[in-house]
C-alpha cells in the first residue's frame, strides 16, 4: 500500500550533510528522499521532561528540520535525578530553554537553529505536521492539551501522545478528528531504547499509523503496532512484574537487593524490578497500575499498599533521591534506602 508522504522533499543535501547522515542514506526505507523529507519536516513536542527532552535530542540528531518545544515548567532540583538533560546550573530556568541548550556540542551547529521554544501552544503548533505530546501521565492534563491541539493545529496535523498507559481512544474522543490521533510511546532512555509502541485508537486511520511508523523508522527506531487496551503491551507485562516484586518485599519474602539480584542473575534482567521502578518513578508506576486496575477491574493489577504509601510519602525513586534505594550520594541503585535496611 502506497501512503502519500506527510512532508515534501526539501532541497538537495550538501556534501557535509551527506557525510553526516550517511547511515540513514543506506537504509532502503529512508535513502536520500527520506532524509530530505526529514530535513523539511516540522515537529512540535509538548513537554520537555524525562521523555520529551531526550526525544527532542533524538529528533534533532536525526536531522528533523524544525523542532518546536512547548513547555510551561521550569527546572526543579528534583528533575536532576531522572531528567538528565537538565543540570544544576539550569535550576529555575525554563525547561524548554534548558532542553534546547543541551543538544550535544557535535550537533549544536546544525540543530540549535532548528529548535524554537514556545510557552504558547497556539503559536507553537501553527505549522506543525506532527505534534508529540509528552506531558506527565495525568489524564485530565492530556485531555486539556488535546482539546487545545484540536483548536489550534492545522487540519492535516497528526496528533500523537507519548502516554505509557492512557487510552488513545479516550484522548481522541475530545477531538473532532480521532482518525489523526495516535499513541507514540517511546521507551526510556529514549536515545538508547530502539522500541516505539505505536498505538492505534478505535478510530485511528491506517494512513496515520503508516505515516507515524515510517517516521519512527527514519528516526532509527523499531515501531511495533499495538491495539488500544490499558497498559498496551510493554506496561501490561512490566507493571504487574514490578508490582509483584514490591509485594514480595512488602510480605517480607526477601530484601530489596535480594529481589533485584534474583531477577538480574536468575532471569538475565539488566536491572532489578525495584531499581527499575525507582528509575521509572514510583508515582508513574502507581498511575499506570491504577489505569490498568480501573480498565480491567482485575485484582491482579491492584497496586501494592507499600507502593501507595511510598508515593503518598513523596518517596518516588530517583527523581526524589529516595525510593527503594537511596540516591542522595549516587544516582545508581547501590545503597538501599534506610527504610528497607
Amino acid at each position: 500500500m502506497n501512503i502519500p508522504p506527510l512532508v515534501e522533499k526539501g532541497p538537495a543535501l550538501t556534501v557535509d550533510e551527506v557525510r553526516r547522515y550517511s547511515r540513514h542514506l543506506i537504509i532502503p526505507d529512508v535513502a536520500m528522499a527520506g532524509q530530505q523529507r526529514l530535513m523539511n519536516a516540522k515537529v512540535l513536542c509538548v513537554g520537555a521532561g524525562g521523555l520529551g527532552s531526550p526525544a527532542l535530542m533524538y529528533l534533532a540528531a536525526a536531522g528533523v528540520g524544525t523542532l518546536g518545544i512547548v513547555e510551561f515548567d521550569t527546572v526543579d532540583e528534583s528533575n536532576l535525578q531522572r531528567q538528565i538533560i537538565h543540570g544544576q546550573s539550569e535550576i529555575g530556568q525554563s525547561k524548554a530553554q534548558s532542553a534546547k541548550e543541551k543538544i550535544s556540542e557535535a550537533d549544536k551547529a546544525k540543530t540549535l537553529n532548528n529548535i524554537t521554544t514556545f510557552t504558547d501552544l497556539k503559536t507553537g503548533v501553527e505549522y506543525a505536521s506532527l505534534v508529540v505530546e509528552a506531558a506527565t501521565e495525568n489524564l485530565d492534563l492530556k485531555l486539556k492539551i488535546f482539546r487545545d491541539l484540536e483548536a489550534f493545529c492545522p487540519d492535516d496535523t497528526i496528533m500523537a501522545s507519548n502516554t505509557s498507559s492512557i487510552s488513545i481512544t479516550e484522548i481522541a474522543a475530545v477531538t473532532t478528528r480521532p482518525d489523526m490521533v495516535i499513541g507514540m510511546h517511546f521507551m526510556n532512555p529514549v536515545p538508547v531504547m530502539k522500541l516505539v509502541e505505536i498505538i492505534k485508537g478505535y478510530s485511528t486511520s491506517d494512513q496515520t499509523y503508516n505515516t507515524v511508523a515510517e517516521i519512527s523508522k527514519k528516526l532509527g527506531k523499531i515501531p511495533v503496532k499495538v491495539n488500544d487496551y490499558p497498559g498496551f503491551v510493554a506496561n501490561r507485562i512490566l507493571m504487574p512484574m514490578i508490582n509483584e516484586a514490591i509485594e514480595t518485599l512488602y510480605n517480607g519474602v526477601a530484601g530489596v537487593k535480594e529481589i533485584d539480584t534474583v531477577m538480574m542473575l536468575g532471569m538475565a534482567h539488566p536491572m532489578g524490578p525495584l531499581a527499575l521502578a525507582d528509575f521509572i518513578g514510583l508515582d508513574v508506576c502507581l498511575s499506570i497500575l491504577n489505569v490498568m486496575y480501573d480498565g480491567f477491574k482485575n485484582p491482579k493489577y491492584a497496586p501494592c499498599p507499600l507502593l501507595v504509601n511510598m508515593v503518598m510519602a513523596g518517596k518516588l525513586g530517583v527523581k526524589s533521591a529516595e525510593g527503594f534505594y537511596d540516591y542522595s550520594k549516587n544516582r545508581k541503585a547501590v545503597d538501599v534506602a534506610k527504610m528497607f535496611c
